[in-house]
């Protein structure tokens, strides 16, 4: 489903323009032509990103970036100030009220959609933990104390040395964390046991040529670095370097020559979100594991499950956009165990576990609820798109047999699958009405897969009975 962007400008043209450019790129567009209307729309529709020009008729934009930073219902919407303003003191007001990027006029297509869709991605991701947090609170777990957080680890990464340790000097008055200096090999082999660094400042223009780039994607698929900061250097003529980096997986960019105070306010930003992502994620990662997990599978079991599919219905509801859910069995499972014995049966069942979790995206959910019976959460997914997903997964379950242990052999499996939509409609205040809901919505999925089954299985059938 298409990400929703606000664009608030006073200049109709402009407005124009940016909707012209943002509409071809399969974005929905908002606009507002002030600031009092920008808050209303942004608390109202609930965009994923705000474009913001930093002049207007009724409030300066840094104030309005402010405001809206400080509100908890748009506090964790990006914010791009787009303006004319070419000042250093303008983006720096921009940065320190909040902005997520500050981009001059005449505004460059390929900077402006790259660094688009770096923050919808960002804000995916921390969407993904929020909701997560959410169904761990409301299995009731109580949220984790908020640990002390030392000074981060900042490593600054130069093609020339001494041009690392002007970074650092720069920045040793600014900050308070540790900064090193190292190089691109000491990045991707550190030290063993020494704890890597929480943000990473990149020189685009690393030796050889690209190499710069390549280590972004290298630290992004290292376990270690996968959820460190990155914030690239790049050259004010490097446009196309720029958008890379940030396709690549940078989560930020800051124009050479380094402005100390800009680059110290994009670190301070950086460690920010990072601190509270590895919170939420250790908060998910230990608080639930046990308590929520299926141990034979892995994969979330029905505790979990129901609660995050009331999440979603929740988050639906404010939304404004859909959602399905896909109850899934395997054919004839008892066959496996009565001829193969449970172990076997075990196999099948974590293989076919794998298959799921694999081919579905990160904020999806997969988690066994019974036997031999899954459930698939897909929160943002139209009735056209969730039954691709169903007609895939039911194909990569069949198209090749588990392996048994014990070189027992090979066994065929496939699955029944029932697939469910779930309503956008806002639900009234009150528990009772999202449990009603996904109760409901639980009920025609079962209905379904009920249908799939008679009519000869290794099937999808989709619910006829809107939730």
């Amino acid at each position: 489903m298409s990400r929703r962007i606000l664009i608030v400008d006073d200049v109709a043209t402009n407005r124009i323009v940016m909707k012209v450019r943002l509409s071809e790129a399969h974005y929905e567009v908002l606009q507002a032509s002030d600031g009092a209307a920008a808050i209303t729309a942004a608390r109202r529709d609930r965009p994923d990103l705000i474009l913001l020009d930093m002049t207007l008729p009724d409030m300066d934009g840094a104030d309005l970036c402010r405001r809206l930073k400080s509100h908890p219902e748009t506090a964790a919407i990006p914010v791009i100030v787009v303006t004319a303003a070419r000042a250093a003191d303008a983006k720096m007001r921009a940065l320190e009220s909040g902005a997520d990027e500050f981009l001059s006029k005449p505004l460059d297509e390929m900077i402006l959609l790259a660094r688009v869709r770096n923050l919808l991605r960002a804000r995916e991701t921390a969407e993904e933990l929020t909701l997560r947090n959410g169904t761990h609170r409301a299995l009731g777990f109580a949220e984790a104390a908020e640990a002390f957080v030392g000074p981060g680890r900042i490593a600054l990464i130069s093609a020339d040395p001494r041009t690392a340790r002007t970074w650092r000097a720069a920045l040793a008055p600014l900050v308070s964390d540790t900064l090193t200096t190292i190089s691109r090999a000491e990045a991707l082999t550190p030290p063993e046991g020494s704890p890597a660094p929480d943000v990473f400042v990149i020189d685009s223009q690393l030796a050889p040529q690209g190499a710069g780039l390549r280590l972004v994607s290298e630290l992004r698929a290292h376990v270690a670095t996968r959820h460190a900061a990155v914030l690239v250097v790049v050259p004010e003529a490097a446009r196309e370097a720029a958008a890379m980096a940030l396709d690549l997986g940078a989560n930020d960019l800051i124009v050479g020559p380094v402005d100390p105070q800009e680059l110290a306010i994009r670190i301070k930003a950086q460690l920010r979100r990072k601190n509270q992502a590895d919170r939420l994620r250790a908060t998910v990662e230990d608080g639930l594991r046990l308590a929520v997990t299926d141990p034979l599978t892995g994969l979330f079991n029905r505790r979990y499950a129901l609660p995050h599919l009331a999440r979603i219905a929740e988050r639906a509801a404010e939304t404004g956009r859909n959602y399905a859910v896909m109850l899934i069995d395997l054919d004839r499972f008892k066959r496996v165990n009565d001829r193969y014995g449970h172990a076997a049966g075990d196999a099948v069942l974590v293989e076919v576990a794998r298959r799921l979790k694999d081919n579905l995206r990160a904020v999806d959910l997969v988690a066994r609820i019974g036997g031999e019976e899954f459930m698939v959460a897909l929160p943002e997914t139209d009735p056209d798109r969730a039954c691709s997903t169903a007609e895939r997964l039911r194909s990569l379950v069949g198209e090749r047999p588990v392996t048994l242990p014990g070189g027992a052999g090979e066994i065929g499996v496939t699955i029944s699958v029932g697939v469910a939509f779930g309503s956008e409609r806002p639900l009234a205040a009150g528990d009772a009405n999202v449990e009603a809901e996904v109760t409901a919505l639980m009920e025609q999925a079962d209905r379904a897969l009920y249908g799939a089954k008679a009519s000869g299985r290794n099937t999808v059938e989709v619910s006829c009975t809107a939730a």
